[in-house]
């Protein structure tokens, strides 16, 4: 397999705006080409969204970064095409169901379709199913894995692969497309300390065929660039043999120089962490009900004043002296009009 030449990255105030705030802004490095840099920080501190950017896979909203040459975010698409990812949980799993063979002829099949030449599809499928079998090889030596050590040999089911020989997998297929700049997520997840040492040895060899290397991780080693995440950077960076310049100091809010990544406030909050918080707003004072004492008092001015009660009606039956009198009164009535 031919060695690519590593694509150099650099940005400048790189950041990344979600709809809860900020994901990582201000970012700022600048790497060689070869470069084994290490993105080293806590789970949930926005590291995987800046391997993300910095691989054309995520769209930044402020400031800019060059891969190689093509310019970030404006030229996604052409970051894409020079830049492979490793094992990245979520974005690109390896397929539990397939053996080790079946996940390296997929990977083959999909570069040769997305990524290589249209005269190589012209060729006759026995020169095309033996340039991918060379390929694989090459793949397989380079990360150092040799699928007759399996329990089963190729046919060895990718479920039950081991942490460190998955992750082998995972950069051997990303490695069939001769990538420029790869990058791997949580590097060291699962990892015993041994193991740990075996997954930056290898890292340092791809690096040293001439492949820029990007991985996140919880802790880097010795002789790599580090980028510190989610906390205040170091004074000045651990470097090794390609680890290239880092970007000048520039002041932050943490006071921090060397290569400088600001992090994203919490979700839910675009303002300042170190400005004082708002004074509450002073109570409202609530309107004191009335007693029993002003219920009684006088009548409001607003409103009418209560009219006299009416007198009973008079019962409907009367006494007999009564019904005596109305006779009298009726006769003398007749007598008046002349009917009597």
């Amino acid at each position: 397999m031919d060695s690519p030449h590593g694509a150099a990255v650099k940005a400048e105030g790189f950041g990344l705006k979600g709809p809860r705030g900020w994901v990582f802004r201000e970012v700022g490095i600048d790497a060689a080409p070869g470069s084994l840099i290490a993105l080293e920080g806590p789970s949930g501190s926005g590291r995987t969204c800046l391997l993300l950017a910095l691989t054309g896979r995520m769209k930044a909203t402020e400031g800019h970064a060059e891969i190689g040459r093509h310019r970030l975010p404006k030229k996604m698409a052409a970051v894409r095409r020079i830049t492979a990812l490793g094992p990245v949980p979520g974005v690109n799993d390896l397929d539990q169901s397939l053996t080790v063979a079946e996940q390296l002829r997929e990977g083959a099949m999909l570069q040769r379709r997305y990524d290589a030449p249209l005269r190589t599809l012209l060729r006759p499928r026995g020169d095309r199913r033996a340039t991918a079998r060379t390929r694989i090889n090459e793949a397989l030596a380079a990360v150092g894995m040799d699928p007759a050590t399996l329990p089963k040999g190729e046919r060895t089911s990718v479920r039950d692969l081991e942490r460190l020989e998955a992750v082998r997998l995972s950069v051997a297929i990303a490695l069939l497309g001769g990538p420029r700049l790869l990058a791997l997520d949580d590097l060291d997840l699962k990892l015993s300390d041994a193991e740990r040492a075996e997954a930056w040895a290898l890292l340092r060899s791809v690096a040293d065929r001439g492949t820029t290397v990007l991985a996140v991780c919880s802790e880097a080693p010795e002789g790599v660039t580090v980028l510190r995440t989610g906390a205040a950077a170091p004074a000045q960076p651990r470097t090794g043999r390609h680890t290239g310049k880092t970007a000048p100091a520039r002041p932050a809010a943490a006071g921090t120089g060397g290569p400088k990544i600001t992090w994203g406030l919490p979700p839910g909050n675009d303002t300042d962490p170190a400005a004082p918080a708002p004074a509450p707003a002073p109570a409202r004072p609530e309107p004191e009900k009335p007693g029993p004492e002003a219920e009684s008092a006088e009548p409001r001015r607003d409103e009418p004043a209560a009219e006299p009660a009416e007198p009973a009606a008079e019962p409907a039956t009367r006494t007999g002296t009564d019904n005596d009198e109305d006779e009298k009164g009726a006769d003398d009535a007749l007598a008046e009009t002349g009917r009597a």
